[in-house]
């Protein structure tokens, strides 16, 4: 057993909910590349170094019907998961205290498997013993997720984490001493010229680390491990483990290189049929700096291009809100933030409108037909391909689970247990699509801390008026339904 103080202890990495590794995110990739992964209703998720459980605790919550179990090397942390487990009462959820080196069958065998912000950390036998665990506990259809830093971008930021560590000092005064890191790297750029390629190269990077929490960025870039590797490295090194590259935990935005002609072209001449090298020629013309790579054991049968069969199994939703377009027959969706696409397919309006009918929900595959049966839509080659283009913009969403949301708002309103659970501590909250929203503002923050199932429109006003007796009556009125609607249109609000 290790027995030296944990860094994670000492100073608390700070728990997040992350998106891109829930189960149904994982189910839904691999069913496009031709698995039958297990349901997500009824499954079982092992996340490795689970922290405080602010990834793992949310989905237990929302999956009642799954298993998870999670651990973690420091102590601490996985003390305050169990205190919240316990608050919230789950009975799906195990996490403990444990090293990596010595877990193993007796775990048992999960669908799933999730280790987050671990592989590039953490000393070259542990990243052999987390892919061998991979392999031995996966089911035979079982999807692992593994972040990693990738080369070259990653070589930007492993140039920054040299600047900085060469101020740093221990782990007192944590938050001083990053700041104080920072404001190096500020000040030896600020001797360039403004128009300088160099200068412009790490601005760009420190405008991350700036968005982010002192304990994540003295974690994350100045740990005593930080090991970027090539794609292909990583994916020989799975393989070596009898684990096989499946794809990524999400796909590639319409701006990748991979979707142009020309460079699909050339890297097929270069590397046919090798997809490891195909995949580390891309990330070449991306300069990737990060990968969240989904793998499955080496026996799979791993299809690349995506059939209708897939696309059948899948569940559909879309955030997207429509409006008429300034031509004729046309209408264009807009995504939150800005993002807007122009349509007059029949088909394609039909679908987006059903989609934004029914959202936060999903639909299946079947319930989308029947409402554009008749307007020229068929789910062959240039169909798939057409719903593989709106999945890429975020015009659609894939999903491998049917959350259990409401179709509406009730008269009495619920936000899930857990979130208000998150929500009363800190200023943001999980939702049930597993993002993470941050609430800013005041009155609409203890607004959702009231929605407790126990409130109607009337009783939330005046509790909101009773405790922002400076705030005018008439704009608590008028914010409560706008609010109301927010959250629910969020995935906060549960049947």
């Amino acid at each position: 057993m290790n027995t030296e103080p944990n860094p994670h202890d000492a100073v608390p990495y700070p728990g997040l909910a992350f998106s891109n590794t829930h189960p149904e995110r994982l189910a839904a990739m691999a069913i496009l590349h031709g698995l039958d992964p297990a349901p997500v209703d009824r499954c079982r998720v092992l996340e490795v170094a689970c922290n405080e459980g602010a990834n793992l605790i949310p989905m237990a919550y929302a999956i009642p019907g799954s298993e998870f179990v999670g651990f973690d090397l420091a102590r601490q942390p996985v003390e305050r998961a169990r205190q919240r487990i316990g608050e919230l009462g789950l009975r799906n959820i195990r996490v403990f205290p444990s090293d990596l080196m010595e877990v193993g069958a007796e775990l048992g065998r999960f669908d799933y498997i999730i280790a987050h912000g671990f592989y590039s950390w953490v000393p070259e036998p542990v990243r052999d013993r987390l892919l061998a665990l991979c392999r031995e506990l996966l089911t035979p259809q079982g999807v692992a997720f593994v972040s990693y830093n990738a080369l070259p971008g990653g070589y930007v930021r492993s140039m920054i984490r040299e600047m900085m560590l060469y101020l740093m000092n221990g782990t007192e005064n944590v938050d001083h001493q990053v700041g104080v890191a920072l404001g190096l790297v500020y000040f030896l750029l600020d001797k360039r010229p403004e128009d300088d390629p160099y200068r412009r190269l790490i601005e760009q990077h420190l405008q991350k680390l700036e968005e982010r929490d002192l304990h994540a960025t003295f974690h994350d870039e100045l740990c005593n491990v930080h090991y970027p590797l090539h794609f292909i490295e990583f994916a020989q090194h799975a393989q070596r483990h009898g684990l096989a590259y499946l794809c990524e935990a999400k796909l590639p935005p319409p701006s990748d290189p991979g979707y142009r002609p020309e460079m699909r072209e050339a890297v097929e001449k270069v590397a046919p049929g090798d997809i490891f090298r195909q995949e580390q020629m891309l990330d070449f013309a991306r300069a990737r700096k990060y990968r969240e790579t989904l793998l499955c054991r080496s026996e799979c049968e791993v299809r690349r291009d995506v059939f209708a069969e897939q696309f059948r199994k899948l569940l559909f939703s879309s955030p997207a809100s429509s409006t008429p377009g300034e031509k004729a027959g046309t209408t264009v969706f807009s995504l939150p933030g800005g993002p807007t696409m122009e349509s007059n397919h029949p088909a394609v309006v039909a679908m987006m409108r059903s989609l934004e009918q029914a959202w936060p929900r999903a639909l299946r595959w079947d319930e989308i037909e029947s409402r554009i049966d008749g307007r020229d839509f068929r789910l062959d080659a240039d169909g798939v391909a057409l719903l593989l283009r709106l999945a890429a913009g975020e015009f659609l969403e894939l999903h491998g689970w049917r959350a259990n949301l409401p179709q509406a708002i009730s008269a009495q309103p619920r936000a899930s247990r857990c979130s208000l659970q998150e929500a009363a501590s800190s200023g943001l909250a999980t939702n049930m699509f597993h993002s993470i929203v941050r609430f800013d503002d005041a009155i609409a923050r203890r607004l959702f801390t009231l929605l407790d199932g126990t409130r109607g429109r009337g009783e939330l006003i005046e509790a909101l008026k009773a405790d922002f007796p400076g705030v005018p009556a008439e704009e608590i009125e008028m914010r409560v339904e706008p609010s109301l609607e927010f959250f629910f249109r969020a995935g906060f609000l549960e049947e």
